[in-house]
Protein backbone atom coordinates (compact mmCIF):
# COMPACT_ATOMS: atom_id res chain seq x y z
CA UNK A 1 0.00 0.00 0.00
CA UNK A 2 1.04 3.70 -1.06
CA UNK A 3 2.75 5.66 1.99
CA UNK A 4 0.83 8.65 2.49
CA UNK A 5 3.20 12.01 3.33
CA UNK A 6 1.43 15.54 4.60
CA UNK A 7 3.23 18.60 2.63
CA UNK A 8 2.53 21.41 4.79
CA UNK A 9 2.12 24.83 2.50
CA UNK A 10 3.08 28.11 4.26
CA UNK A 11 4.67 31.33 2.68
CA UNK A 12 5.02 28.67 -0.06
CA UNK A 13 1.86 28.85 -2.54
CA UNK A 14 2.87 27.11 -5.58
CA UNK A 15 2.74 24.06 -7.59
CA UNK A 16 6.19 24.65 -9.34
CA UNK A 17 9.62 24.94 -7.89
CA UNK A 18 8.51 23.90 -4.80
CA UNK A 19 11.23 21.50 -2.78
CA UNK A 20 9.16 20.06 -0.59
CA UNK A 21 6.14 19.07 -2.45
CA UNK A 22 8.82 17.81 -5.40
CA UNK A 23 10.76 15.81 -2.69
CA UNK A 24 7.58 14.21 -1.46
CA UNK A 25 6.47 12.92 -4.56
CA UNK A 26 9.44 11.61 -5.77
CA UNK A 27 9.61 9.54 -2.33
CA UNK A 28 6.35 7.76 -4.04
CA UNK A 29 3.97 9.40 -1.58
CA UNK A 30 0.41 9.62 -2.03
CA UNK A 31 -0.13 13.75 -1.03
CA UNK A 32 -1.97 14.91 1.67
CA UNK A 33 -1.65 19.33 1.14
CA UNK A 34 -2.26 20.98 4.43
CA UNK A 35 -2.42 25.01 5.29
CA UNK A 36 -2.74 25.49 9.03
CA UNK A 37 -3.84 28.70 9.85
CA UNK A 38 -2.64 29.72 13.68
CA UNK A 39 -1.56 33.56 13.90
CA UNK A 40 -1.10 32.88 17.49
CA UNK A 41 2.14 31.25 16.61
CA UNK A 42 3.66 34.54 14.62
CA UNK A 43 3.83 35.89 17.85
CA UNK A 44 3.44 39.75 18.16
CA UNK A 45 4.25 39.53 14.43
CA UNK A 46 1.12 37.46 12.85
CA UNK A 47 -0.08 38.55 9.61
CA UNK A 48 -1.41 42.30 9.45
CA UNK A 49 -4.97 43.11 7.57
CA UNK A 50 -3.31 43.88 3.93
CA UNK A 51 -1.43 40.51 4.16
CA UNK A 52 -4.20 38.31 5.22
CA UNK A 53 -6.65 39.33 3.06
CA UNK A 54 -3.71 38.68 -0.09
CA UNK A 55 -3.44 35.35 1.79
CA UNK A 56 -7.03 34.59 1.34
CA UNK A 57 -7.08 34.72 -2.62
CA UNK A 58 -4.12 33.14 -2.60
CA UNK A 59 -5.27 29.93 -0.80
CA UNK A 60 -8.01 30.28 -3.28
CA UNK A 61 -6.11 29.99 -6.60
CA UNK A 62 -3.84 27.41 -4.53
CA UNK A 63 -6.44 24.93 -3.71
CA UNK A 64 -8.10 25.39 -7.35
CA UNK A 65 -4.82 24.43 -8.58
CA UNK A 66 -4.71 21.23 -6.58
CA UNK A 67 -8.13 20.46 -7.30
CA UNK A 68 -6.68 20.39 -10.95
CA UNK A 69 -4.34 17.42 -10.12
CA UNK A 70 -7.04 15.68 -8.66
CA UNK A 71 -6.06 16.67 -4.78
CA UNK A 72 -7.57 19.25 -2.44
CA UNK A 73 -6.05 21.73 0.06
CA UNK A 74 -6.43 20.56 4.10
CA UNK A 75 -7.40 23.54 5.63
CA UNK A 76 -7.06 24.08 9.25
CA UNK A 77 -7.41 26.68 11.90
CA UNK A 78 -5.74 26.15 15.33
CA UNK A 79 -3.81 28.09 18.12
CA UNK A 80 -0.84 25.81 17.67
CA UNK A 81 0.67 24.49 14.39
CA UNK A 82 1.97 21.61 15.55
CA UNK A 83 -0.69 20.43 17.46
CA UNK A 84 -2.76 20.14 14.75
CA UNK A 85 0.17 18.93 12.28
CA UNK A 86 0.30 15.77 15.17
CA UNK A 87 -3.58 14.90 14.82
CA UNK A 88 -3.53 15.59 10.89
CA UNK A 89 -0.78 12.90 10.83
CA UNK A 90 -2.59 10.79 13.08
CA UNK A 91 -5.85 11.25 11.44
CA UNK A 92 -4.32 10.34 7.47
CA UNK A 93 -1.59 7.93 9.18
CA UNK A 94 0.85 10.09 7.36
CA UNK A 95 4.85 8.14 7.46
CA UNK A 96 6.31 11.10 6.52
CA UNK A 97 6.05 15.53 6.74
CA UNK A 98 7.40 18.09 4.12
CA UNK A 99 7.81 21.58 4.17
CA UNK A 100 9.51 24.69 3.46
CA UNK A 101 11.47 26.77 5.47
CA UNK A 102 10.97 29.78 7.13
CA UNK A 103 13.30 31.98 8.84
CA UNK A 104 11.49 34.28 11.42
CA UNK A 105 12.84 33.76 14.98
CA UNK A 106 9.85 32.71 16.70
CA UNK A 107 8.85 30.30 13.58
CA UNK A 108 12.30 28.77 14.01
CA UNK A 109 11.68 28.01 17.50
CA UNK A 110 8.61 26.91 16.47
CA UNK A 111 9.31 24.53 14.00
CA UNK A 112 12.33 22.78 15.31
CA UNK A 113 9.61 21.87 18.52
CA UNK A 114 7.50 20.80 16.03
CA UNK A 115 10.14 18.51 14.24
CA UNK A 116 11.52 17.05 17.39
CA UNK A 117 7.82 16.22 18.68
CA UNK A 118 6.98 14.47 15.39
CA UNK A 119 10.35 12.55 15.30
CA UNK A 120 9.64 11.54 18.79
CA UNK A 121 6.79 9.59 17.34
CA UNK A 122 8.79 8.15 14.76
CA UNK A 123 7.39 10.23 11.73
CA UNK A 124 10.63 11.92 9.88
CA UNK A 125 10.65 15.40 8.83
CA UNK A 126 12.10 16.93 5.46
CA UNK A 127 12.55 20.79 4.97
CA UNK A 128 13.62 22.03 2.20
CA UNK A 129 14.52 25.91 0.91
CA UNK A 130 11.62 27.21 -1.36
CA UNK A 131 12.64 30.71 -0.45
CA UNK A 132 16.08 31.50 -1.17
CA UNK A 133 18.56 31.39 -3.39
CA UNK A 134 20.89 30.35 -0.54
CA UNK A 135 20.12 29.41 2.99
CA UNK A 136 21.62 31.74 5.34
CA UNK A 137 24.59 29.79 6.62
CA UNK A 138 25.36 28.91 3.52
CA UNK A 139 26.81 32.69 2.86
CA UNK A 140 29.73 33.66 5.40
CA UNK A 141 32.82 36.11 5.77
CA UNK A 142 36.08 34.38 5.35
CA UNK A 143 36.27 34.07 8.88
CA UNK A 144 33.22 32.80 9.21
CA UNK A 145 30.90 35.35 10.45
CA UNK A 146 27.89 36.98 8.88
CA UNK A 147 27.96 39.65 6.38
CA UNK A 148 26.91 43.06 7.52
CA UNK A 149 27.53 44.90 4.30
CA UNK A 150 25.48 43.96 1.24
CA UNK A 151 28.48 44.72 -1.80
CA UNK A 152 30.63 41.46 -0.39
CA UNK A 153 27.38 39.37 0.48
CA UNK A 154 26.35 39.62 -2.88
CA UNK A 155 29.27 39.40 -4.66
CA UNK A 156 30.21 36.15 -2.57
CA UNK A 157 26.23 35.16 -3.86
CA UNK A 158 27.20 36.17 -7.55
CA UNK A 159 30.32 33.69 -7.32
CA UNK A 160 27.94 30.96 -6.17
CA UNK A 161 24.97 31.10 -8.86
CA UNK A 162 26.72 29.31 -11.69
CA UNK A 163 24.04 27.56 -12.17
CA UNK A 164 20.32 27.41 -10.65
CA UNK A 165 17.67 24.51 -11.15
CA UNK A 166 14.28 25.35 -10.87
CA UNK A 167 12.01 21.95 -10.31
CA UNK A 168 9.16 21.62 -12.68
CA UNK A 169 5.32 21.50 -11.14
CA UNK A 170 3.51 18.18 -11.10
CA UNK A 171 1.41 16.73 -13.64
CA UNK A 172 -0.43 14.51 -11.67
CA UNK A 173 -0.95 13.89 -7.63
CA UNK A 174 -1.42 10.74 -6.03
CA UNK A 175 -3.77 11.19 -3.12
CA UNK A 176 -5.07 8.74 -0.18
CA UNK A 177 -8.19 6.97 -0.39
CA UNK A 178 -9.49 8.98 2.37
CA UNK A 179 -9.04 12.90 2.96
CA UNK A 180 -8.64 14.39 6.55
CA UNK A 181 -11.69 16.91 7.07
CA UNK A 182 -10.85 20.50 6.05
CA UNK A 183 -12.69 23.59 6.83
CA UNK A 184 -14.29 26.11 4.04
CA UNK A 185 -11.75 29.14 3.38
CA UNK A 186 -14.14 31.85 4.26
CA UNK A 187 -13.96 29.88 8.25
CA UNK A 188 -10.71 31.07 8.47
CA UNK A 189 -12.05 34.56 8.42
CA UNK A 190 -8.86 36.22 6.68
CA UNK A 191 -10.74 38.94 4.54
CA UNK A 192 -11.84 42.10 5.86
CA UNK A 193 -15.62 42.07 7.61
CA UNK A 194 -15.98 46.12 6.36
CA UNK A 195 -14.95 45.86 2.73
CA UNK A 196 -11.81 48.22 2.63
CA UNK A 197 -9.84 46.21 -0.24
CA UNK A 198 -11.83 47.47 -3.13
CA UNK A 199 -8.83 48.58 -4.52
CA UNK A 200 -6.39 45.89 -3.96
CA UNK A 201 -9.26 43.65 -6.15
CA UNK A 202 -8.09 46.02 -9.09
CA UNK A 203 -4.61 46.33 -8.52
CA UNK A 204 -3.58 42.76 -7.77
CA UNK A 205 -3.83 39.33 -9.00
CA UNK A 206 -2.81 36.92 -6.26
CA UNK A 207 -2.22 33.26 -6.38
CA UNK A 208 0.80 31.58 -8.68
CA UNK A 209 -1.06 32.34 -11.92
CA UNK A 210 -0.53 36.09 -11.74
CA UNK A 211 2.74 35.52 -10.27
CA UNK A 212 3.62 34.20 -13.47
CA UNK A 213 1.43 36.40 -14.88
CA UNK A 214 3.69 39.67 -13.57
CA UNK A 215 7.30 37.85 -13.80
CA UNK A 216 6.63 37.61 -18.12
CA UNK A 217 5.01 41.20 -18.53
CA UNK A 218 8.27 42.64 -16.49
CA UNK A 219 11.03 40.37 -17.93
CA UNK A 220 9.81 41.23 -21.63
CA UNK A 221 8.10 44.84 -21.22
CA UNK A 222 9.83 46.60 -18.71
CA UNK A 223 12.92 44.65 -17.82
CA UNK A 224 15.18 46.22 -20.11
CA UNK A 225 14.78 50.07 -18.83
CA UNK A 226 14.64 49.17 -15.38
CA UNK A 227 17.67 51.03 -14.13
CA UNK A 228 16.02 53.90 -15.05
CA UNK A 229 12.33 52.68 -14.59
CA UNK A 230 12.24 51.76 -10.88
CA UNK A 231 12.89 55.08 -10.25
CA UNK A 232 9.73 56.47 -11.52
CA UNK A 233 6.70 55.96 -9.40
CA UNK A 234 4.77 57.74 -12.64
CA UNK A 235 5.55 55.02 -14.69
CA UNK A 236 5.36 51.20 -14.88
CA UNK A 237 8.92 50.20 -14.44
CA UNK A 238 9.25 47.81 -11.75
CA UNK A 239 7.94 44.40 -11.55
CA UNK A 240 5.57 44.50 -8.48
CA UNK A 241 6.53 40.72 -7.65
CA UNK A 242 7.67 41.17 -3.86
CA UNK A 243 3.86 40.16 -2.59
CA UNK A 244 4.16 36.62 -5.00
CA UNK A 245 7.32 36.41 -3.58
CA UNK A 246 6.50 36.93 -0.11
CA UNK A 247 4.17 34.44 -0.40
CA UNK A 248 5.75 31.76 -2.09
CA UNK A 249 3.62 31.87 -5.28
CA UNK A 250 6.93 32.52 -7.16
CA UNK A 251 10.49 31.59 -6.35
CA UNK A 252 13.94 33.79 -6.62
CA UNK A 253 14.98 30.93 -8.57
CA UNK A 254 12.38 30.98 -10.94
CA UNK A 255 13.08 35.13 -11.48
CA UNK A 256 16.54 34.26 -11.85
CA UNK A 257 15.85 31.90 -14.63
CA UNK A 258 13.36 34.13 -16.24
CA UNK A 259 15.60 37.13 -16.34
CA UNK A 260 18.63 35.36 -17.98
CA UNK A 261 15.82 32.99 -20.40
CA UNK A 262 14.60 36.49 -21.72
CA UNK A 263 18.16 38.33 -22.44
CA UNK A 264 19.14 35.20 -23.75
CA UNK A 265 21.95 34.92 -21.39
CA UNK A 266 24.20 32.28 -19.34
CA UNK A 267 24.13 32.73 -16.18
CA UNK A 268 28.07 33.07 -15.74
CA UNK A 269 28.20 35.52 -18.87
CA UNK A 270 27.72 39.68 -17.69
CA UNK A 271 24.46 41.02 -17.60
CA UNK A 272 23.37 44.27 -19.37
CA UNK A 273 22.92 47.08 -16.17
CA UNK A 274 19.34 46.74 -16.19
CA UNK A 275 19.03 43.41 -15.57
CA UNK A 276 21.91 43.22 -13.29
CA UNK A 277 20.34 45.72 -11.23
CA UNK A 278 16.69 44.12 -11.07
CA UNK A 279 18.64 40.80 -9.99
CA UNK A 280 20.24 42.90 -7.23
CA UNK A 281 17.37 43.43 -5.84
CA UNK A 282 16.93 39.95 -5.56
CA UNK A 283 19.98 40.34 -4.00
CA UNK A 284 18.69 42.49 -1.01
CA UNK A 285 16.19 40.77 -0.53
CA UNK A 286 18.47 37.53 0.50
CA UNK A 287 20.83 39.95 2.32
CA UNK A 288 17.66 40.83 4.44
CA UNK A 289 17.13 37.04 5.72
CA UNK A 290 20.53 36.96 6.08
CA UNK A 291 20.58 39.82 8.55
CA UNK A 292 16.99 38.56 9.96
CA UNK A 293 18.58 35.23 10.69
CA UNK A 294 21.61 36.41 12.14
CA UNK A 295 20.57 39.03 14.12
CA UNK A 296 16.63 37.95 15.34
CA UNK A 297 16.16 41.27 17.75
CA UNK A 298 16.69 44.00 14.68
CA UNK A 299 12.37 43.09 14.42
CA UNK A 300 12.07 45.87 17.05
CA UNK A 301 15.54 47.12 18.22
CA UNK A 302 18.45 48.69 16.33
CA UNK A 303 21.44 46.71 15.38
CA UNK A 304 23.43 49.02 15.30
CA UNK A 305 23.12 49.82 19.68
CA UNK A 306 24.07 53.40 20.14
CA UNK A 307 20.68 54.30 18.53
CA UNK A 308 19.04 52.96 21.48
CA UNK A 309 19.99 56.31 22.82
CA UNK A 310 18.22 58.41 20.05
CA UNK A 311 16.02 61.04 20.74
CA UNK A 312 13.04 59.74 18.91
CA UNK A 313 9.96 62.36 19.30
CA UNK A 314 6.29 61.48 20.35
CA UNK A 315 3.62 63.10 18.41
CA UNK A 316 0.84 60.98 17.57
CA UNK A 317 -0.87 63.62 15.12
CA UNK A 318 2.29 63.96 13.55
CA UNK A 319 2.52 60.30 13.25
CA UNK A 320 -1.40 60.30 12.26
CA UNK A 321 -1.16 62.73 9.66
CA UNK A 322 1.47 60.81 8.30
CA UNK A 323 -0.09 57.44 8.54
CA UNK A 324 -3.03 59.00 6.29
CA UNK A 325 -0.98 61.00 3.81
CA UNK A 326 -1.83 64.41 5.05
CA UNK A 327 1.73 65.56 5.69
CA UNK A 328 1.64 69.01 2.99
CA UNK A 329 4.37 66.92 0.97
CA UNK A 330 2.31 65.98 -2.13
CA UNK A 331 4.96 63.34 -3.16
CA UNK A 332 4.88 61.80 0.48
CA UNK A 333 1.18 62.04 0.63
CA UNK A 334 0.85 59.89 -2.56
CA UNK A 335 2.94 56.96 -1.06
CA UNK A 336 1.01 56.99 1.68
CA UNK A 337 -2.49 56.96 -0.14
CA UNK A 338 -1.34 54.79 -2.73
CA UNK A 339 -0.75 52.73 0.29
CA UNK A 340 -4.22 52.89 1.56
CA UNK A 341 -5.54 52.43 -1.55
CA UNK A 342 -3.71 49.52 -3.24
CA UNK A 343 -2.02 48.16 -0.48
CA UNK A 344 1.53 48.61 -2.02
CA UNK A 345 3.80 51.79 -2.67
CA UNK A 346 6.68 52.06 -5.28
CA UNK A 347 10.10 51.39 -3.87
CA UNK A 348 11.54 55.02 -4.77
CA UNK A 349 8.15 56.30 -2.71
CA UNK A 350 8.55 53.91 0.07
CA UNK A 351 12.38 55.62 0.93
CA UNK A 352 10.87 59.39 0.69
CA UNK A 353 8.30 58.73 2.90
CA UNK A 354 10.75 56.51 5.57
CA UNK A 355 12.70 59.41 5.63
CA UNK A 356 10.18 61.86 6.40
CA UNK A 357 9.23 59.70 9.08
CA UNK A 358 12.15 59.19 10.57
CA UNK A 359 13.91 62.03 10.19
CA UNK A 360 12.00 64.99 9.48
CA UNK A 361 9.51 64.19 11.92
CA UNK A 362 11.88 62.22 13.82
CA UNK A 363 9.64 59.49 14.81
CA UNK A 364 10.80 56.21 15.38
CA UNK A 365 11.43 53.81 12.80
CA UNK A 366 9.50 51.11 14.66
CA UNK A 367 6.11 53.29 14.38
CA UNK A 368 6.66 53.00 10.63
CA UNK A 369 7.79 49.62 10.48
CA UNK A 370 4.04 48.42 12.44
CA UNK A 371 2.12 50.78 9.68
CA UNK A 372 3.83 49.13 6.82
CA UNK A 373 3.73 45.60 8.67
CA UNK A 374 -0.62 46.02 8.65
CA UNK A 375 -1.10 47.80 5.33
CA UNK A 376 0.87 46.40 2.54
CA UNK A 377 0.53 43.34 0.88
CA UNK A 378 3.89 42.08 0.60
CA UNK A 379 4.78 43.06 4.26
CA UNK A 380 7.94 40.61 4.77
CA UNK A 381 9.52 40.62 8.09
CA UNK A 382 12.94 40.68 6.79
CA UNK A 383 12.29 43.04 3.93
CA UNK A 384 11.02 45.67 6.48
CA UNK A 385 12.77 45.55 9.02
CA UNK A 386 15.86 46.16 6.65
CA UNK A 387 14.67 48.87 4.81
CA UNK A 388 13.49 50.74 7.87
CA UNK A 389 16.68 50.13 9.71
CA UNK A 390 18.60 51.57 6.77
CA UNK A 391 16.94 54.42 6.25
CA UNK A 392 17.11 55.26 10.04
CA UNK A 393 20.75 54.61 10.28
CA UNK A 394 20.86 52.41 12.64
CA UNK A 395 20.85 48.98 10.60
CA UNK A 396 23.60 46.76 8.32
CA UNK A 397 24.76 48.88 5.55
CA UNK A 398 22.79 51.63 6.56
CA UNK A 399 21.82 54.99 4.77
CA UNK A 400 24.63 57.33 6.22
CA UNK A 401 23.56 59.92 8.86
CA UNK A 402 23.49 63.34 6.25
CA UNK A 403 21.43 61.59 4.26
CA UNK A 404 17.95 62.81 4.40
CA UNK A 405 15.62 62.71 1.33
CA UNK A 406 14.39 66.62 0.18
CA UNK A 407 10.68 65.27 -0.61
CA UNK A 408 10.15 67.96 -3.06
CA UNK A 409 13.64 67.51 -4.80
CA UNK A 410 12.65 64.03 -5.19
CA UNK A 411 9.27 64.36 -6.39
CA UNK A 412 10.40 67.05 -9.56
CA UNK A 413 13.08 64.68 -10.20
CA UNK A 414 10.75 61.45 -10.28
CA UNK A 415 7.27 62.54 -10.84
CA UNK A 416 8.29 65.40 -12.86
CA UNK A 417 5.04 66.22 -14.50
CA UNK A 418 3.21 65.21 -11.06
CA UNK A 419 1.21 62.32 -12.69
CA UNK A 420 1.90 60.27 -9.55
CA UNK A 421 1.00 62.64 -6.96
CA UNK A 422 -2.09 63.67 -9.38
CA UNK A 423 -3.64 60.30 -9.47
CA UNK A 424 -3.35 59.38 -5.49
CA UNK A 425 -3.77 63.03 -4.51
CA UNK A 426 -6.67 64.40 -6.71
CA UNK A 427 -7.25 67.42 -4.87
CA UNK A 428 -3.78 68.75 -6.22
CA UNK A 429 -4.41 67.67 -9.68
CA UNK A 430 -5.68 70.40 -11.49
CA UNK A 431 -2.00 71.99 -10.30
CA UNK A 432 0.60 72.43 -13.15
CA UNK A 433 3.72 70.54 -12.69
CA UNK A 434 5.45 73.62 -11.12
CA UNK A 435 3.69 73.80 -8.52
CA UNK A 436 2.74 70.31 -7.86
CA UNK A 437 5.21 69.36 -5.67
CA UNK A 438 5.08 72.51 -3.72
CA UNK A 439 1.80 74.03 -3.56
CA UNK A 440 2.47 76.53 -0.88
CA UNK A 441 5.11 78.30 -3.14
CA UNK A 442 2.15 78.62 -6.00
CA UNK A 443 0.54 81.85 -6.50
CA UNK A 444 -3.08 82.68 -4.89
CA UNK A 445 -4.11 82.76 -8.60
CA UNK A 446 -2.95 79.23 -9.83
CA UNK A 447 -4.27 77.81 -6.16
CA UNK A 448 -7.85 79.43 -7.12
CA UNK A 449 -8.03 78.39 -10.86
CA UNK A 450 -6.72 74.70 -9.14
CA UNK A 451 -9.24 74.95 -6.39
CA UNK A 452 -7.10 74.79 -3.94
CA UNK A 453 -7.50 75.98 -0.72
CA UNK A 454 -4.28 75.60 1.41
CA UNK A 455 -5.57 74.77 5.03
CA UNK A 456 -8.35 73.37 4.03
CA UNK A 457 -8.59 71.37 0.70
CA UNK A 458 -5.12 70.29 1.52
CA UNK A 459 -2.65 70.70 4.43
CA UNK A 460 -0.15 73.24 5.05
CA UNK A 461 3.49 71.32 5.62
CA UNK A 462 3.72 69.56 9.03
CA UNK A 463 7.38 70.77 9.47
CA UNK A 464 9.69 73.31 7.34
CA UNK A 465 12.09 70.77 5.62
CA UNK A 466 15.22 72.82 5.85
CA UNK A 467 14.73 73.52 9.69
CA UNK A 468 13.70 69.85 10.23
CA UNK A 469 16.94 68.59 8.25
CA UNK A 470 18.82 70.54 10.38
CA UNK A 471 17.56 69.31 13.43
CA UNK A 472 17.87 65.76 12.31
CA UNK A 473 21.41 65.88 11.16
CA UNK A 474 22.53 67.85 15.15
CA UNK A 475 20.47 64.74 16.92
CA UNK A 476 22.90 61.97 14.40
CA UNK A 477 26.32 63.97 15.46
CA UNK A 478 25.77 64.45 18.96
CA UNK A 479 24.74 60.73 18.75
CA UNK A 480 27.83 60.23 17.23
CA UNK A 481 29.72 62.25 19.09
CA UNK A 482 28.49 60.58 22.34
CA UNK A 483 29.35 56.67 21.03
CA UNK A 484 33.16 57.86 19.72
Amino acid sequence: MQSTAIVWFRQDLRLEDNPALDAALRAGHAIVPVFIWSPEDEGEWRPGSAGKWWLHQSLGQLDDALQRLGARLVRRRAESAGAELVALVKACKATAVYWNRRYEPGIIERDAAIEASLSKDGIPCTRCNGSLLFEPWDVKTQSGTPYKVFTPFWKQCRKKLVRVRVLPGPKEMPTPAARPDSIDLDDLRLEPEIDWAGGFCKEWQPGEAGAQKALAAFVYDALTNYAVGRNRPDTAGTSRLSPHLHFGEIGPRQVWQAVHTALGADARRALPEAADVYLSEIGWREFAYHLLYYFPDTTTMPLRTEFHDFPWTDNRPQLRAWQRGKTGYPIVDAGMRELWETGWMHNRVRMIVASFLVKDLMLPWQAGAAWFWDTLVDADLASNTLGWQWTAGCGADAAPYFRVFNPTAQGRKFDPQGAYVGRYVPELAKLPPRWIHTPWEAPGDVLEAADVVLGESYPQPLVDHAEARIRALQAYKDLRSRAS
